[in-house]
Parts: structure tokens; sequence; C-alpha cells
């Protein structure tokens, strides 16, 4: 079990402070599974979710579509080797994301790339929204 080492040096404001003692606290209570940061948006044909997980390879990624829920799990792995912290902000263990498809999809031509750190899913959508330009 890794030791944490942290720092304590009187916020500026009271906002701050709060937000100082709930990210002290959530290193103490943390769940098992974390949710990584995660952007969902649409194109005219595509809805895509772009998550951020470096540290892992394409195939540690479990990838399902159910019910119109796009589900995103996996595990990145800590190193093993004994450390006490400074600063901790980078997690590792099993994560989830669950991400609900804003729209019908055609899942037969959905697809994934991991590439630098960024899992990429995209949903294709089962009737394209056509942009209408004036002029």
């Amino acid at each position: 079990m890794p030791t944490v080492i942290r720092k304590f040096n009187p916020p500026v404001s009271v906002g701050e402070r709060r937000r100082d003692i709930l990210h002290a606290v959530t290193w103490q209570v943390r769940a098992a599974t974390w949710s990584p940061p995660t952007d969902v948006y649409e194109t005219e044909r595509d809805y895509v979710t772009r998550v951020e997980v470096a540290g892992m390879r394409e195939a540690d990624f479990e990838i399902t579509f159910e019910d119109g829920l796009l589900l995103i799990a996996g595990a990145r792995p800590d190193i093993q080797e004994r450390r006490a912290y400074h600063q901790m902000e980078i997690r590792f263990g099993q994560f989830s994301v669950a991400v609900p498809a804003p729209g019908p999809v055609k899942i037969e031509s959905a697809h994934a790339e991991y590439l630098d750190g960024f899992l990429t899913v995209t949903l294709p959508k089962a009737r394209p929204t056509f942009i209408v330009s004036e002029g």
C-alpha cells in the first residue's frame, strides 16, 4: 500500500478551502471503480465518445452497447514498487464509463480506436442529421 504525503497550504478563499477538504476526503474514501474524463459529442453522422485514459492498450478495454447504453470498462495497472507520494492524482485499477446514446444508432457500423491516450468510440446515427445552411 503506497504512503500518501500531503502538504497543506492555507487556501486563499472559502471555495478553495472547500475544494481542498473534498479532495482530501476523496483520497480516503475512494470507490473501487473510477471514471476517467469523458467527452460526448455529435457530428452530422455520428455520436462520439472520447475517454482520456493513458497507459493502456487497445485490447485492455471492454466496450459494449446494450439497451441504448454505451459501456466502457477496463483496468489501468499500477506500478508495483514501494513509494511515498508527495502528490497523487493519477488513478489506477478498475474504471468504467456509461454513456446513454443520444439517439438511435447503427451499432453494426460502430468502431473504436485507441490513440495517444484517448479511446474514441464512434456510433453512427441511424438517421444522419443534415445541417441546412442558408444562402
